[in-house]
């Protein structure tokens, strides 16, 4: 008897070693249950939205982690000037390929609809490996460190542009653009919040650390990404999206009618054969001003990210250190981000040309008063409503292009706002580093940025709102 409890198993030990396996397990297989049961509501697991709200919660958590490496080793580990010269290298380096990501990326998607999936797991992949790459040469600091840095920054945002292609086919019934796209970045930042005590844990263990951690969870992000659904890959439908107005509307406005059958009639069949899709413009005014008021709240995310790390790094908040300081001012920003985009999956698509009208002249009006009153509380609370406004304004454009946007090219126009977006983060970026570091000079150019965003965009933007969508179709 005692043989036979043995060879099935069922033995004292081996009993009381399954249970501490159980309980080991427990915590673990816990979490991801409910994190699962989280990002599966409301039909996003049957549409397979659930499992690209967990793609881009493991495309955050890998970024921060090679954030955390490169600041210890680009910023804080050298004097203040050439730090900054590190770091100008850097962004100027980024935007070459981003001047060539704008006008190739938009329309590679378009050319090569069927490879979405394999866009993102690449993106991943190659993160895996540069971040490997970058573990050898981040504790030296040495040049060969920003090829590798463009590499991932590169990789970084092409799967942001994928990924904004990809919401809409994967939206669950009855499940409106805007609120997906809240799921989707209240992941990435919750994502974000948990892994950067864990990168800054591991910075202490060594400065190649981070950029382990960071490599594992990438490959972990590439078996996800071709986990997704096999739609996310169909172009069934989909058309090119221009950022220009179709010279042809205006000329079949103005073509006579002739009698069926006639060479008028034949002229007008060929001219009809060679139309080109609809652009941006031909759907109404909100889309393109929406997307010059979002390019105005990119360029002051990219500007104060740049000149605030080398500002609170010379001049910290009072009786703080310089990552203290850093530390209260991101977790402002971050803040406020997770509140805007709370608040915009709440507001869903309610009136978005007010909403994208309201959250500038917010913006506008703090930028303003920390430049007059430039001080600690001012400079966290502009971090904070610079977080909000561009969540919020972000998620409202996304309701105009779901709204005004034809489906068949709706794909299309989300690559390439996104694209458009992140020039226009890069551009900031690169005003941040050349600025001198007076705070009251940033503030004010801070302010200038959104009032050049408001000049160009509130006024189309309240105009469209007051004479309503010429092609309502919200889902």
């Amino acid at each position: 008897m005692a043989a036979a409890r043995s060879s099935d198993g069922s033995g004292p030990l081996r009993r009381a070693g399954r249970a501490m396996g159980r309980a080991l397990r427990a915590p673990f297989t816990g979490t991801a249950r409910a994190i699962r049961k989280a990002t599966h509501a409301h039909g996003a697991g049957e549409s397979g939205l659930g499992k690209l709200i967990e793609l881009h919660a493991v495309n955050g958590a890998g970024d921060v982690m090679i954030t955390v490496a490169l600041a210890s080793t680009v910023f804080f580990s050298v004097p203040t000037d050439e730090a900054r010269g590190r770091v100008a290298l850097y962004l100027a380096v980024t935007m070459a390929p981003f001047t060539l990501l704008a006008p190739v990326v938009g329309p590679l998607l378009d050319r090569l609809p069927h490879g979405r999936r394999a866009a993102m797991a690449g993106a991943m992949f190659a993160r895996a490996v540069l971040a490997i790459t970058m573990s050898g040469a981040v504790a030296t600091g040495g040049l060969e460190l920003y090829p590798a840095a463009l590499g991932v920054l590169v990789c970084s945002k092409a799967y942001g542009v994928v990924r904004s292609a990809v919401v809409p086919r994967l939206l669950p019934p009855r499940f409106s653009l805007v609120k997906a796209n809240s799921r989707v970045t209240l992941a990435g930042l919750l994502a974000t919040g948990i892994a950067a005590p864990i990168g800054a844990g591991l910075q202490t263990i060594g400065s190649p650390w981070p950029l382990y951690g960071a490599c594992a969870i990438f490959l972990g992000g590439t078996v996800l990404a071709f986990t997704l659904p096999h739609k996310v890959d169909s172009a069934k439908g989909e058309r090119k999206a221009r950022l220009v107005v179709p010279h042809e509307e205006a000329a079949r406005a103005t073509l006579p009618r002739t009698p069926k059958g006639g060479r008028g009639g034949s002229t007008l069949r060929r001219r009809r054969g060679r139309e080109k899709p609809p652009g941006l413009r031909s759907v109404g005014p909100s889309v393109l001003h929406g997307l010059q008021a979002n390019a105005a709240h990119r360029a002051l995310s990219g500007f104060l990210i740049f000149f605030l790390a080398f500002l609170l790094r010379e001049h910290p908040l009072a009786g703080q250190s310089a990552a203290v300081s850093l530390g209260i001012v991101g977790v402002a920003a971050g803040t406020g981000n997770a509140c805007g985009t709370a608040v915009g999956s709440w507001l869903r698509a309610r009136g978005p040309e007010v909403i994208v009208a309201t959250v500038l002249g917010l913006a506008l009006g703090v930028a303003v008063l920390a430049a007059v009153f430039f001080s600690t509380v001012m400079v966290a609370a502009l971090a904070a409503v610079a977080g909000f406004t561009q969540a919020l304004s972000k998620l409202s454009l996304d309701a105009m292009i779901q709204r005004d946007v034809p489906e068949e090219v709706r794909t299309s126009a989300f690559a390439r706002s996104e694209t458009l977006l992140q020039m226009s983060w890069v551009v900031g970026g690169a005003i941040g580093i050349a600025l001198p570091l007076n705070g009251v000079l940033g503030m004010s150019v801070a302010a200038g940025l959104l009032a050049l965003g408001a000049t160009a965009s509130v006024r189309g933007l309240l105009g469209a709102a007051r004479r309503g969508s010429p092609h309502p179709r919200v889902a």
